[in-house]
């Protein structure tokens, strides 16, 4: 009872603020709505704005954490609230800064839906689908592409997941060894679950035959 009013509280708090903030990108008031932003940020999370933006992903959902419980609907809607910050610079021109937050907003998505998060404001998958598709022109940091790599294995996108690995690998962060050990985990997987993730058994059997023969 108490964790669905306090669950609906901030989705209302949450469709309010993010209600002004379309208002004021509407009337092109971009200041004023990365004003809305801060404000949010400061007030409804119990950390500073300024804190939310300076803990990595991994360093935030540790600090949301209560008892061995996150709160993945505190981390949703920092996550939200962190992508409109991140549309709102990229309509000021201001492609860095859109980067930043929107990289943040990435990363805590992927997070989300690797602990199966609950759904409770958005789609933690296809929110990180959609910025994914918006940075593919950018090289995404290696911390970041190890996310991406664990994220789309854990979403059955195994073909996506083992190009990123492969990216890794040649830029000297990710091992064969760790490679290995992927596609070993793949050889428990179903036949119809690798097909449909792109990676049929028979490629995942030549991958890991090509990195042991070496």
């Amino acid at each position: 009872m108490f964790r669905r009013d306090y669950l609906m509280n901030m989705i209302e708090q949450m469709t309010e603020a993010v209600g002004q903030i379309l208002q004021l990108k509407k009337e092109l008031k971009h200041q004023e709505a990365l004003l809305v932003i801060d404000e949010f940020l400061d007030k409804r999370f119990g950390i500073s704005g300024k804190l939310i933006r300076s803990l990595s992903d991994k360093d935030l959902m540790a600090v949301l954490t209560t008892n061995g419980v996150i709160e993945t609907d505190k981390i949703q809607a920092i996550a939200v609230t962190l992508k409109q910050e991140s549309d709102l610079h990229a309509e000021t021109g201001n492609d860095d800064a859109s980067f930043v937050s929107g990289l943040k907003a990435l990363q805590l998505f992927m997070r989300l839906s690797l602990v199966d998060a609950e759904p409770t404001i958005t789609n933690p998958s296809k929110e990180a689908e959609e910025l994914l598709e918006r940075f593919k022109t950018y090289e995404l940091p290696s911390y970041t592409k190890q996310l991406q790599a664990e994220w789309h294995e854990g979403e059955g996108q195994y073909d996506r997941a083992e190009d990123v690995l492969y990216e890794l690998m040649e830029d000297g962060v990710t091992t064969s060894e760790e490679l290995e050990a992927f596609y070993r985990r793949l050889l428990f997987c179903e036949d119809g679950k690798l097909e449909a993730g792109g990676l049929p058994r028979e490629e995942v059997e030549h991958g890991l035959h090509a990195l042991v023969s070496k």
